[in-house]
């Protein structure tokens, strides 16, 4: 494994397996980690404003016995005199094993790990990549499925800013038969370099379509998304595609009963809180499973067996 994680098309689907194994031992063992990373610093730089990632980061080092600092907001930081990433990175070196970043421009993580010798690890940049989301999805989805082989899995909503579904594509891609139904209106259709890279060049199967309804009897993950206002330039056409899909009880009518609900947070209301109450909304176990993959990374990236 490289000794950073900024894409996570960097990580071999060995290596997925092997760090999905390992979380799955954590929930089931925690004990047998609660001193791994005993006397070991994360250092979390978040330029952008996170609850789950930031939390999750922590809480998971916490859990290793380690410690953390950083900062949550850009403002309270040197980057607001006009520090450069590299910089930053170089001066929390000095203070930490391991750092986790999110930053608004895509690179910024890239940047951050060429200039020192720790790990770096992607924690979101721009609309460009999130990994440790993804690793998230992937452990949820071998929760609730037990294979990451054989699916179909539905993508709903802005599936043309929204980096958690770029990243998705791209790992579960390299798994056997698995198939996408890309769910979107025209103007947040997925990339055409997601399609022709990733989903042709694989000889992955899918379909795209405007109407969730019609394609959810065939879906057993539907990964729901939200339009992110900080991605549009022009707030009208925010508004107008905002409200394009919101799913509520009554279009699960026609689902599969084993049917995994993901979605990465937070939500806007593209989720009616009705169906939090439905067993295959998945996406607050979701959430706990972020930690325990982030755990197994960690010991990863910095060498702890």
């Amino acid at each position: 494994m490289n000794k950073d994680l900024i894409d996570i098309r960097e990580l071999s689907r060995e290596e997925i397996d092997e760090l999905v194994d390992v979380a799955e031992d954590i929930m089931l063992h925690p004990e047998k980690y609660a001193e791994k990373c005993k006397g070991r610093k994360l250092a979390t730089l978040f330029y952008e404003p996170s609850t789950r990632t930031r939390l999750s980061f922590e809480s998971a080092m916490y859990e290793l016995g380690g410690s953390v600092i950083g900062f949550s907001d850009a403002g309270s930081s040197s980057a607001a005199k006009g520090e450069s990433v590299a910089d930053t990175a170089r001066t929390v070196e000095c203070f930490a094993d391991i750092i986790a970043m999110r930053h608004p421009k895509e690179g910024a993580p890239y940047v951050a790990a060429n200039s020192v010798s720790i790990p770096v690890i992607n924690a979101g940049d721009g609309g460009h990549n999130h990994p440790t989301q993804t690793l998230t999805d992937l452990l949820t989805i071998h929760k609730e499925k037990g294979r990451f082989e054989d699916l179909v899995i539905g993508c709903c909503g802005d599936l043309k800013f929204g980096r958690t579904v770029h990243s998705l594509i791209a790992a579960m891609s390299r798994y056997d038969n698995v198939k996408f139904v890309l769910i979107s209106p025209e103007e947040l259709k997925v990339p055409e370099n997601v399609k022709t890279d990733i989903l042709e060049k694989n000889g992955v199967d899918f379909v795209e379509t405007k109407s969730l309804e019609g394609a959810m009897p065939n879906l057993d993950i539907l990964y729901m998304t939200r339009v992110q206002r900080e991605r549009f330039f022009n707030e009208a056409d925010y508004v107008r595609l905002k409200d394009t899909y919101i799913l509520t009880p009554k279009k699960l009518q026609n689902a599969k009963y084993d049917l995994s609900i993901l979605h990465p947070l937070p939500r806007v209301n593209e989720i009616s809180v009705d169906v939090d109450k439905d067993p295959r909304a998945s996406y607050f176990r979701q959430v706990r499973n972020g930690k325990y993959i982030r755990m197994a990374l960690m010991m990863k990236l910095m060498g702890v067996d």
